[in-house]
């Protein structure tokens, strides 16, 4: 019997009662060292230590209070020993090491709460295949990492595989290039943490750089005086036009935006499908209710009274998805392109699709009076919008009509037009009545309620920036939202019945050190948060009700928001926290994300619906895979949210000296990050620039205060002064004009920073 095997055998027959805390941390040890993307949660424990009944309630019990005292971390039902990395993780590679080897670091890693970042040596293969690219320092890739039992006390304690290099050269230094009158040139750099410094190239150093293009350079050296020399090693295209803002981002966080030729040729040979082995649903009345300007439509909705005994007052719900998966297929060219790209990324002046338009605008398009292959299921729900059963089909189907969001609900407030009109009867008002009843089993599920109006930018003709609205919020949003949300759930749980691997869309809940800096903070403005406690999303909603229409509900909003854990992909199913649900996976949109396009895949596997299923794969594999679009859509969101800085900043580079009304976003030693009401820019005042007193960060109260008591909080409104604008990196600089309370000075417990040097009014 193996080492490991004996030690398991052993505990698991010498207990006969819940086991101690070494034991349960040894227990993680191994089956940590002994590698893959296994879960060790209360169930685990349990079965290897022989444990049932009550005693299970005390793992639980003991778990929780080792994750109060820092021994373990708790994501989901999986619990860690703290500071371990996942098996399969994120990486920068950061250095060579003296043998040659690459050393990384995780992206994402909570240094203040975990300590420094482990470093992962990573195993480089003796012989490469053909074309096999290899890291190197700066790359950012997934690795599948393991403790290195071999590792000196000052060598890397993981050691690890690239399975996937996601992007070359991270730590490059981008700019746009600048070409004087006497042919030398200057970079300015497109970070908003390098804004305002420039580089100098010289002519001999440009190569085939134009001015105005976006480059890629190597640090030469410094001058003792003038800026630091650069050379261009690369030249990415011409932002001269703010058109092609957008290319900035795309190039910084190498988004592909070009389709292979391969790709390219597989949708063209694409042909539509037919209704061999597909339910004929071409009849029923199913509509798409969409923004106006929408390009593609993947779901199409319908319901009607459900006319069975055993469900009186009840509906059948039917939502059906564009069948994707006929026309990508596993491993295909174009599911490689899809898969690296892993969602569509959505910038004001452009999208870049997941799939090209061949496919996602006209194949996959559910357009009015046209046949079209789909994934619908069907569901049937009580008159309080609790779900009865579902089930899958593969169909053809025919939208009868294509709507807007306003459209559809002006049409239920009496204001028809020709296109709603005809639709009102038969099928607007059994949806909205569906979702009458939708609302009321949301309401007793309690999801995280928290108001968050999305800001969207409109652009002239020319692509330069206009104005900023905020679209209103519709029953018909709802009614999409909660008849989306119902069908990945019927996903998810299909998929689980029938034992079938799949990607869940996963939201943990917020971890103990948030929940323990929230409620500091809560403690301040009179409202308390026990800690402790099982927390639901339906405890946050409470406090949310409380400060409602209050001077601190900006506030509180912001602070809660930020409580929470990040949504993402995963082959194991921790819940999602935020919408209260205990099993999701995305099933609606795979014309514009892989996780749907993977799920469809699975349900077509599992129910035997015949071409176009998920192949066989290990478990590692599907792992590997809810990581990269993990990290793509974290890309994409990193991307879109910087585009819209600089379009703004270019939009107002000629307003400096210019007022705003501005809330406060954030607040930090070095000053506040503030967010402007009319546009949404967001922008940093440095805190040299508030007065000459001296400022203390209260990091419980979100809060600089100055001895006098002038304190400048977190949501607070203030008005600031536009002093700088560095429209390519997308940065903006304030000072305040008006605005920070006069409290009390800070209380001597309070926790507080003082800076050390004065700051001084500009």
């Amino acid at each position: 019997m193996a080492k490991d095997d004996e030690a398991k055998h052993s505990a698991k027959h010498a207990a006969k009662h819940a086991p101690s805390r070494e034991d349960i941390l040894a227990f993680i040890s191994r089956e940590t060292e002994a590698g893959g993307p296994r879960k060790i949660g209360v169930r685990e424990i349990a079965r290897a230590f022989g444990v049932a009944g009550d005693d299970r309630i005390a793992i639980k019990r003991m778990l929780a209070e080792m994750a109060d005292e820092g021994l373990l971390e708790k994501r989901g039902k999986r619990v860690n020993r703290k500071g371990t990395l996942p098996p399969v993780a994120l990486v920068d590679i950061i250095a060579r090491d003296r043998d040659g080897e690459m050393i990384a670091a995780p992206v994402e890693w909570d240094e203040d709460e975990l300590g420094p970042a482990p470093r992962i040596r990573i195993h480089a293969p003796r012989r490469a295949r053909p074309g096999e690219p290899l890291p190197g320092v700066g790359d950012r890739a997934l690795v599948r990492a393991e403790p290195d039992r071999d590792a000196g006390p000052n060598e890397p304690p993981y050691v690890g595989r690239v399975v996937k290099l996601l992007s070359r050269q991270r730590q490059r230094v981008l700019g746009v290039l600048h070409i004087e009158a006497n042919g030398a040139g200057r970079v300015e750099p497109i970070d908003k943490k390098q804004a305002g410094r420039e580089l100098a190239v010289a002519a001999a150093d440009i190569g085939a750089g134009k001015h105005g293009d976006l480059v890629s350079i190597d640090l030469v050296g410094k001058t003792r005086f003038g800026a630091p020399r650069a050379r261009v090693r690369e030249t990415l295209g011409s932002v001269t036009g703010e058109k092609a803002v957008s290319l900035i981002a795309l190039r910084a966080h190498d988004i592909p935006d070009v389709f292979r030729a391969e790709a390219i040729a597989e949708a063209e040979r694409a042909r539509p499908a037919s209704l061999h082995g597909r339910e004929d649903w071409r009849d029923l009345p199913l509509v798409t209710i969409d923004p106006p300007d929408a390009k593609d439509h993947d779901d199409a909705v319908h319901a009607a009274l459900d006319g069975a005994p055993d469900n009186d007052g009840g509906f059948v719900l039917t939502v059906a998805i564009a069948d994707v998966a006929h026309y990508v297929t596993p491993r295909s060219a174009l599911d490689r392109d899809a898969l690296e790209r892993g969602n569509s990324v959505y910038f004001p002046d452009r999208v870049v699709p997941m799939l090209p338009e061949r496919i996602s605008n006209d194949l996959c398009s559910l357009r009015p009076d046209e046949d079209r292959p789909a994934l619908a299921v069907r569901m049937r729900v009580t008159s309080k919008g609790r779900k009865i059963d579902h089930s899958f089909h593969r169909v053809m189907m025919r939208s009868h009509a294509k709507l807007a969001y306003a459209q559809a609900q002006d049409a239920i407030e009496g204001r028809t037009d020709e296109t709603s009109k005809p639709l009102l009867v038969p099928v607007l008002k059994p949806l909205y009545a569906a979702h009458e009843a939708l609302q009321h089993a949301r309401n007793l599920r309690a999801p995280l309620d928290l108001d968050l109006p999305e800001r969207k930018i409109l652009l002239k003709k020319d692509g330069s920036f206009d104005r900023v609205i905020i679209p209103p919020r519709l029953e018909a949003h709802r009614l999409i939202e909660e008849f989306m949300i119902l069908a990945n759930v019927a996903a998810a749980e299909t998929l689980e019945q029938h034992r079938q691997q799949l990607i869940y869309r996963a939201h943990d809940e917020p971890s103990r050190e948030k929940i323990s800096a929230l409620s500091e903070f809560l403690a301040t403005i009179g409202v308390k948060l026990a800690k402790g406690q099982a927390l639901r999303p339906a405890h946050f909603n409470v406090i949310l009700d409380r400060v409602k229409g209050l001077e601190h509900e900006n506030i509180v909003n912001e602070i809660i928001l930020r409580t929470q854990a990040q949504a993402e992909y995963t082959h194991e199913n921790y819940g999602h926290f935020g919408l209260n649900l205990r099993r999701y996976a995305h099933f609606t949109s795979p014309i514009r994300r892989y996780a749907d396009l993977i799920v469809h895949r699975a349900l077509i596997r599992a129910l035997k619906f015949g071409e176009g299923a998920l192949p066989e794969m290990p478990v590692g594999e599907l792992a590997e895979i809810a990581a990269r679009i993990s990290a793509a859509e974290r890309r994409a969101m990193a991307a879109e949210r910087e585009t819209v800085d600089r379009l703004i900043a270019h939009h107002l580079a000629d307003q400096i000296g210019a007022r705003f009304q501005a809330r406060i976003s954030g607040v930090t030693r070095s000053g506040l990050f503030v967010r402007l009401a009319e546009t949404g820019a967001d922008g940093f005042v440095p805190a040299a620039t508030l007065g000459r007193e001296y400022y203390a960060y209260d990091e419980a109260a979100h809060a600089l205060t100055s001895r006098s008591g002038v304190s400048y909080r977190l949501a607070d409104v203030i008005e600031v002064r536009l002093i700088e604008a560095a429209p390519i990196a997308g940065a903006l600089r304030f000072e305040v004009v008006s605005g920070g309370e006069r409290r009390a000075p800070p209380r001597n417990g309070a926790k507080k920073e003082r800076e050390r040097k004065p700051a001084r009014r500009k």
